[in-house]
């Protein structure tokens, strides 16, 4: 398909989204003999990005007989072509003669979302890119998941939620603690007062230093990178790096995007299959490290249990205060969550000393929930921990090990384009998550503790925490 500016793709979005129409459920009458529903009955999917985190998506949606996969799409050719056969030998080993072209690989996601036969596409992207994705994808009439965070500014989600809704579009963000059978429980015996009043959560983060661990990174550490100033920050650094020749095939000018203009530099992208840990996150311009990436898979299930998934804390407190030892939040109702740091160089859970003899917690993404009544302590890929045994009782769980692959999240979303429901991780649930890794990132820029105000989305008495809430984005680029 010819290249087309942004110009056209808009004029042309809503020809195309009055073209789609929602998939019907599929009778096993109308599948074939492979199990896959009769191509007008599927869900035309593109995948947008062939990033690590890509793969389990793909795998669920080639495994999935209601789906077929009709594009992928990313700014380097190496990755896009891989991508392209995995679908097309996926594809051929279902079919009696072993063959298949029929994946269409794309540099340019507008491309993909201006055909009328993809339904709903997966965003797989740097953090930079997803709300401008998103909302894309939304005025092109496709339902979305989109990987998470959904933003990298508080403005940038809150522009996405809107737009979904004005679009009708089915959104899921890509938070499966939302659809693993353990974690939901949890949090309705948490939400339903199981634990009485809660008093404080603690929750890790992932400090600058666990994102610059790479080979990649060895030769700037102890100059641009300045690895022992900068490595218990909890928020991603304006570093610079010098430039380097940009491999054949990638498209570096359009993996920038609406970011701030940088020179290439193998710190932050590697054609590398299969690619190995996000790169990228540290640069503030293309990620929002600890807090916003890694944490906001916790701050999900931790606002969902406690009955504040649509809202957010009132304060952010920031260490230097001498309050707490690490970053902490205070929601409305007094409640104290504590993020504690991967690695326990900075404030580990033994300052806090919650549950006395309580070394460490769990792992990564979850909380460790102490109220009234007694804790628990739920992470992904660990094993469920509670006390007393009146509480452990009442959850009825045991000892329970919550994997980190037991979900149904997929599954929900294409369910939910089906019936035009919300997903169970919907547009506003997302955006709240991020939204509170973003008022901490705020706090420790700003040096400062700040209210917040979730029903405005608004500090109060900080002109310099409120500019903080947009970023300006890289003409021609606009949400």
């Amino acid at each position: 398909m010819k290249a087309i500016n942004r110009r056209q793709f808009l004029g042309g979005s809503a020809a195309a989204g009055a073209l789609l129409a929602a998939p019907s459920l599929i009778p096993s009458s109308a599948r074939g003999a492979d199990g896959r529903a009769a191509p007008s009955e599927q869900i035309g999917v593109g995948l947008i990005g062939r990033g690590r985190m890509s793969r389990g998506h793909l795998r669920r949606m080639l495994n999935n007989p209601g789906v077929r996969v009709l594009a992928v799409c990313d700014v380097d050719q190496v990755r896009r072509e891989e991508a392209r056969g995995v679908v097309e030998k996926q594809y051929a080993d279902e079919r009696p003669s072993g063959a298949f072209r029929g994946c269409a690989a794309y540099n340019d996601y507008r491309e993909m979302l201006a055909r009328p036969d993809i339904d709903a596409v997966i965003i797989v992207t740097p953090d930079h890119w997803h709300a401008v994705q998103a909302i894309d994808a939304a005025k092109a009439g496709k339902d979305i998941y989109c990987e998470k965070p959904l933003s990298l500014t508080i403005q940038e989600g809150r522009r996405l939620v809107e737009v979904v809704r004005r679009y009708d579009r089915v959104f899921q963000t890509g938070m499966q603690r939302h659809s693993n059978e353990v974690f939901r429980k949890v949090c309705r015996f948490i939400r339903g007062g199981g634990l009485g009043k809660i008093k404080a959560v603690f929750t890790t983060a992932a400090p600058f230093r666990n994102y610059i661990g790479g080979a990649q990174f060895a030769p700037y550490r102890g100059g641009a990178m300045q690895l022992e100033k900068l490595g218990e920050s909890l928020t991603a650094m304006d570093v610079p790096l010098p430039a380097e020749p940009v491999p054949e095939g990638l498209d570096w000018d359009l993996w920038v995007g609406p970011a701030p203009w940088r020179p290439y530099n193998l710190c932050y992208h590697t054609n590398k299959i299969p690619v190995g840990v996000v790169p990228w996150n540290f640069c503030v311009d293309f990620g929002h490290g600890g807090l916003s990436n890694h944490t906001v898979h916790s701050f999900d299930l931790i606002q969902w249990a406690l009955g504040v998934d649509e809202s957010g804390p009132a304060e952010v407190i920031h260490p230097n205060t001498g309050d707490y030892p690490t970053l902490t939040y205070r929601y409305a109702n007094g409640t104290l969550l504590h993020m504690i740091h991967l690695g326990g160089r900075t404030g580990g859970l033994p300052a806090y000393n919650p549950i006395p003899g309580k070394k460490a917690l769990g792992g990564m993404f979850g909380g460790l929930f102490v109220g009234e009544r007694g804790w628990i302590d739920a992470f992904a890929d660990s094993r469920l921990e509670c006390q007393p045994k009146e509480v452990a009782d009442a959850l009825g769980l045991g000892a329970a090990q919550i994997s980190e692959d037991s979900h149904d999240h997929h599954e929900n979303w294409l369910e939910c384009i089906r019936t035009r429901r919300r997903p169970v991780c919907d547009v506003e649930i997302g955006h709240r998550a991020a939204s509170v890794g973003h008022v901490g990132d705020v706090a420790w820029w700003t040096g400062r503790s700040l209210t917040w105000d979730p029903a405005k989305e608004e500090f109060a008495g900080s002109e310099e925490a409120n500019r903080l809430r947009s970023r300006v984005l890289r003409p021609p680029w606009r949400i």
